[in-house]
């Protein structure tokens, strides 16, 4: 009879995980109950307006939302090449979803000038308003965000001060900007598919 050893593969000792990516999940995680706190207050009053503009207003805004989803793949194609090395190539992949984050936000102020200008709906019109703005707003104010460090980021890769060891952090940034498109594609849901 032959004794059969079984060798146990070398432990390996476990280690914290990274502070960034847990904190920026963290972020999303409380970002993410707000944002459904305000998707259920405008689902609860949705047609409970006794006068004033309905969301019958509304235009669906696709050429903007095709931008803000196609900057997903930029921001993933940016982080990419930088792990890569390819610095120029992430410059411009970062650049583009920049300009396309930026595309989304102008469409956003320009409709929200139709509403109020063409439309008269404002957040004090009625309860529509108040829901519409408040749950379109805080998306844009996320976005908003996302540009400002979208920019920063991008000034740094100008002045090549962006390095493939600094990927990680990168990716970081690129999980705020996936959660940004990730609700908007909710926030278009509910607001110009079902609430129309």
């Amino acid at each position: 009879m032959s004794a059969v050893t079984a060798t146990l593969p070398s432990e390996v000792p476990w280690r914290l995980p990274e502070r960034g990516p847990v904190g920026m999940l963290s972020l999303i995680v409380a970002e993410a109950a707000i944002f459904v706190i305000f998707v259920v207050a405008y689902l609860f009053y949705l047609g409970k307006s006794l006068s004033g503009p309905t969301p019958s207003v509304l235009s669906l805004p696709i050429f903007i939302s095709v931008c803000l989803l196609s900057s997903s793949l930029s921001i993933h194609f940016a982080v990419g090449a930088l792990r890569q090395g390819q610095r120029t190539r992430f410059t411009l992949w970062w650049a583009l979803t920049w300009l396309l984050g930026a595309i989304f936000l102008g469409g956003t102020a320009r409709e929200w000038r139709h509403l109020i200008y063409d439309e008269g709906l404002r957040i004090d019109t009625n309860l529509f308003g108040t829901t519409y703005y408040s749950l379109v707003g805080l998306h844009a104010l996320h976005v908003t965000v996302g540009l400002l460090l979208l920019g920063v980021v991008a000034v740094f890769a100008l002045l090549q001060r962006v390095q493939t060891e600094h990927s990680g952090k990168v990716e970081v940034l690129s999980l705020y900007w996936h959660f940004v498109d990730a609700v908007w594609v909710v926030v278009f849901t509910v607001v110009y598919v079902i609430g129309r």
